[in-house]
């Protein structure tokens, strides 16, 4: 091999001369330094041509070295592996007394396919070039076992996949080896093993594998979520899912094949750890306060078991989040979101009585982009209500700090944190803050952002706190440079970057700070379309309470000519949209779906109907406008086209609904609030903009905020509205989000 003849120079010299003049004199006469059989000349050229593909792939040097690696010892190697073996494989196959002529075509053949599969399998990227010896050296012993009428199979069986994959198709030919069927059996298997998430879609498509069962069981524990969507399936492989004895698989088939599989689900772990039986699930699962109550019990149980000394992971446990979120919003939110007008709160938050302080404690934090302003306090309220000792220390430590970087980040935007804080003594306060700040290089990017959003509420109502958490943070940056953790320094320099810029005397240019696109303005060059349009899509629901149709109602008197007035905008309608045109000033055009509603989802027709017209006249809005609840907001964000530059969320700007927006746009600018949108405010906001537009002006945020800031000057319950909507520049969440991924991207 070649680190032999590299410890030896002048024979790593001699090498790769015979490699050179033998390459070269092929090049030119396909003549062979021994003497070949006429009938045998084709397959010996054939095993040559593939040579020479391989030399061309790496750049046809003059040397005729294989340069399919950036190491030259690599190349080196892979060279005498490739060239120097093969041809002495070649004159031992010519020369060999004892093999026939047909044998000698086979196994020159067998050498073709080697080259050859080497060759397309480093090009698809499935073979690193090293690997070369290594086949060569495998194919040496597989041609003497097939010699002696002996199996390939332990060749394969002893190498890597991708050597035996190469290796089985270079047997077929005349007479199929006996090794290469369980070898290609072994493959199989070791695929499989190496992609576990391809097995069960594997499966469906070769049915009758002898090793089915091992490796639905291998499936099932990488992807319990897959595995329940093929188990519920009819089928071979839903029956063959739905027999297996593991303990995990056989719940999974069990719950998938039970019309109340998707409220077992949540339960999973217990379930398969017998701490929990589907009879007390099912005890439960018809009354909605009950099941809530036991899926709180889990979580708290999960958030424990996650901790020292257990450490466990609790399977599916994202499984029982979604469940807790949906069923809290569902019962418990958005009623008293929906009695907001109720002045009574024993009337409106009548709901919450049976609720205990840590059931109130995941009705806030897993509705963050539902729940109302005075619905978020109402609940606040009545958690210490009911605590026998109102310690905001105890809380976090009953639910194991289970979401308290959320809880925290509520509290500043609600105005919550100092009585939060105020309800502990200073040294726990400090402890609590601390671990606020820490270890968010181990927490994950919901974490980090729910710091960033805190501080501009921290550091408006209470300076010490906010210069205290920018103090903990610059610490924190230095101990992740001395630990060399790049994302911790990624995560702390952004954050002190992000906390320093709200001092203003700062003048933090946090655009050109943090190497992202400008978050202050929006040229206007980048909301016209190529024809000078600037197109705008608002999206409407149909709500039985009649909330859409009136928000609707009052979108469009924004529109309409006031008595006496020119009319400023042209209205045209058809029954599922509404087309608003400029009739001044630069061209704008306005499309809304009308908020229908009825059985067969009309608004959700209406929306897509408006958008394949859209797409018919290549009209590509750049600005995209939520109106409606917040548990709409998904159904907009999934349409939004990604050419949306400006989005405005209304109530619905917590870091689900931020991240999924980012996703599509990384460079969305985001108006969200942290109350129920209001005509009193939304109305100017959008009135600003698109007298903005229409004057063919960049969008300013900065001087458009303090003009709509002194308009509601005089009305304090409309500035008191205004003052929680967040405007681009100030929605630290988002900037963080942007800056996060664009660093970690480069890292």
């Amino acid at each position: 091999m070649i680190i032999l003849i590299r410890s030896i120079p002048l024979a790593a010299a001699l090498s790769v001369l015979m490699i050179s003049s033998t390459l070269s004199g092929l090049a030119q006469t396909n003549a062979y330094p021994y003497k070949v059989a006429q009938d045998r000349m084709l397959w010996h050229d054939n095993v040559d041509k593939e040579q020479q593909k391989l030399i061309i792939a790496g750049g046809g040097k003059r040397d005729s070295l294989i340069r399919l690696a950036k190491d030259e010892t690599v190349n080196l190697q892979v060279t005498d592996a490739l060239v120097r073996q093969v041809d002495e494989l070649q004159q031992q196959i010519e020369f060999d007394s004892t093999l026939n002529t047909n044998n000698k075509k086979k196994y020159l053949r067998a050498l073709e396919f080697l080259l050859r599969g080497f060759h397309q399998a480093y090009t698809t990227k499935e073979i690193q070039v090293s690997a070369a010896p290594a086949l060569v050296a495998a194919f040496r012993q597989a041609m003497e076992l097939d010699r002696k009428g002996e199996s390939i199979e332990p060749v394969v069986t002893g190498g890597s996949y991708e050597i035996g994959k190469i290796l089985v198709e270079c047997f077929l030919y005349p007479t199929e080896n006996a090794g290469v069927k369980p070898a290609r059996l072994y493959l199989v298997r070791r695929y499989c093993e190496m992609h576990p998430s391809l097995i069960l879609n594997y499966l469906h498509n070769h049915p009758g594998l002898p090793f089915e069962d091992s490796l639905i069981v291998i499936a099932g524990h990488h992807d319990v979520r897959q595995l329940y969507d093929f188990a519920a399936a009819s089928g071979e492989l839903g029956a063959h899912i739905r027999s297996c004895k593991d303990t995990l698989v056989h719940t999974v088939a069990m719950m998938a094949n039970s019309r109340s599989g998707q409220l077992y689900f949540p339960f999973l772990d217990n379930l398969v750890k017998g701490r929990i039986t589907t009879e007390d699930i099912d005890k439960v699962k018809g009354d909605e306060l009950n099941y809530y109550r036991l899926l709180v019990r889990t979580r708290l149980d999960y958030a424990g078991r996650i901790l020292p000394p257990e450490r466990d992971t609790p399977l599916e446990m994202n499984a029982l989040t979604d469940m807790l979120m949906k069923k809290g919003k569902e019962i418990f939110v958005r009623e008293i979101n929906a009695l907001h007008t109720v002045e009574n709160p024993a009337i409106r938050f009548k709901i919450l009585d049976p609720l205990t302080p840590a059931e109130l404690y995941y009705l806030i934090v897993l509705s963050e982009d539902e729940i109302y302003t005075s619905s978020y306090l109402g609940v606040y309220e009545r958690i210490f209500q009911r605590m026998a000792h109102p310690y905001g220390d105890s809380l976090i430590m009953q639910v194991h700090g289970d979401y308290f970087r959320k809880f925290i980040k509520m509290a500043a935007a609600y105005n919550k944190l100092d009585h939060f804080l105020g309800t502990m003594d200073k040294q726990n306060a400090g402890t609590i803050m601390k671990s606020f700040i820490i270890h968010l290089e181990k927490a994950n990017e919901e974490e980090a952002v729910d710091v960033a959003d805190s501080y501009s509420s921290i550091f408006e109502k209470n300076r010490p706190l906010a210069r205290f958490i920018l103090g903990e943070v610059k610490a924190n940056y230095e101990k992740n440079i001395t630990a060399g953790d790049k994302k911790g320094i990624v995560i702390y320099s952004l954050l002190e970057t992000l906390f320093e810029s709200a001092d203003t005397t700062n003048k933090t240019d946090l655009s050109a700070r943090l190497g992202i696109p400008p978050i202050y303005s929006v040229d206007y060059s980048s909301l016209a379309d190529d024809s000078g349009r600037v197109i705008q899509q608002v999206f409407f629901y149909g709500d039985q309470d009649k909330d859409g149709q009136n928000s609707f109602s009052n979108f469009m008197a924004m529109f309409r000519p006031r008595p006496g007035a020119k009319p400023e905008w042209k209205i045209t309608e058809n029954p599922q949209w509404v087309t608003i045109t400029s009739v001044r000033g630069k061209p704008v055009m306005i499309f809304a779906n009308k908020p229908l509603l009825g059985d067969d989802d009309p608004d959700d027709k209406a929306q897509k109907a408006l958008a394949a017209y859209l797409e018919s006249r290549h009209m590509k809005p750049s600005i995209v406008i939520h109106r409606g609840h917040s548990y709409h907001v998904k159904y907009t964000i999934y349409q939004m086209p990604a050419t949306a530059r400006i989005v405005v969320l209304g109530s619905c700007g917590g870091y689900n609904n931020l991240s999924e927006v980012l996703k599509i746009n990384e460079d969305a600018h985001i108006i969200s609030s942290k109350q129920v949108g209001t005509k009193t405010v939304n109305e100017p906001i959008l009135q600003a903009i698109n007298n903005t537009l229409l004057a063919g002006r960049d969008i300013e945020w900065l001087p458009m905020w303090r003009e709509l800031s002194t308009h509601f000057q005089n009305d304090p319950a409309a500035k008191e509205k205004f003052d929680d909507y967040i405007p681009p520049y100030k929605n630290l969440g988002a900037i963080f989000i942007k800056a996060y991924r664009k660093a970690m991207d480069s890292e």
